[in-house]
């Protein structure tokens, strides 16, 4: 019953409305003192194990936001394996991997979504993930929220796809259909040596907004989907392991790429954590 209430409370909220006040409440840095009590609440409410920050000190970030989206320290996160590895992009756990089967993808118990609608409905760019390879990743409120690649790539497509904003949680996974392909969320195509790789960004409930480094806030653009392409001196290439994006307040990334580009290894399973950098799979 528990469950149920909680599901059906996000039908009845005005979640864009939620999710940007609190966007624009994690980014105010006019009052101190009353981000020093959040964080720190936050911090002993979820164990963020602030040892492993750079800036280990929880008073001297601005801003909500600047310790929710803060560095690690150098090599804290080691990058497994050669160029043949694909590594976690993420601290998180994992919600679902496996094939897309006839444009579905598994997102948990009774409960899947469309590749197509994932990718903004643009069969163009599905056929090239056509019975591909998929893993989704949970980053929960203690979690690590800066996004790395897994493997090296150049960037070739970014777009934006407004949608709802329910929780991403496993509660949620479990009992609204269709959620990734439903809510707000930044498909972002990148070109590797092993075919192209979608890194999905998902926003969700109290997520302020989604950030990439070649664009920096990706901002809506009213109700519609838009596209950018890049070419020439903006296809900007990505070393294995460098940042890529991060959320401002937390969500999931899912990972697509071609059939049998990928194999997925057997100890990640769902329900595990993963840290970034550790070795998610090998390419083919």
């Amino acid at each position: 019953m528990k469950d149920k209430l909680f599901v059906l409370s996000q039908y009845l909220t005005p979640q864009l409305a939620v999710s940007r006040l609190a966007g624009r409440l994690a980014d105010y840095d006019r009052t101190p003192a009353l981000k020093n009590r959040v964080v720190k609440w936050f911090i002993g409410r979820y164990g963020v194990n602030m040892s492993e920050a750079l800036e280990s000190d929880p008073e001297a970030y601005p801003s909500f936001n600047a310790f929710f989206t803060r560095e690690l320290k150098p090599g804290i996160r080691p990058l497994a394996g050669g160029d043949e590895t694909f590594v976690s992009p993420v601290d998180g756990a994992i919600s679902q991997l496996g094939q897309v089967n006839d444009d579905r993808v598994f997102q948990a118990k009774g409960q899947s979504f469309s590749l197509n609608e994932l990718l903004g409905d643009d069969q163009r760019l599905t056929r090239e993930f056509d019975e591909g390879e998929f893993a989704t990743i949970y980053l929960s409120p203690k979690d690590y929220h800066r996004i790395h690649m897994p493997m090296a790539g150049t960037l070739r497509e970014m777009i934006h796809i407004p949608g709802k904003l329910f929780s991403v949680n496993p509660v949620t996974a479990e009992n609204v259909p269709n959620l990734f392909a439903r809510n707000e969320r930044v498909v972002c195509i990148f070109d590797t040596e092993a075919g192209p790789l979608a890194m999905v960004l998902v926003g969700a409930m109290i997520v302020g907004s989604v950030e990439t480094v070649w664009n920096g806030v990706v901002v809506p653009r009213g109700n519609q989907v838009s596209a950018t392409r890049y070419q020439g001196e903006q296809a900007r290439a990505f070393a294995k392991g460098e940042e890529m994006g991060r959320f401002r307040l937390g969500s999931t990334v899912v990972m697509v790429m071609p059939k049998g580009s990928v194999r997925w290894n057997k100890e990640q399973v769902a329900g595990k954590s993963v840290r970034m950098g550790e070795a998610f799979g090998s390419l083919d």
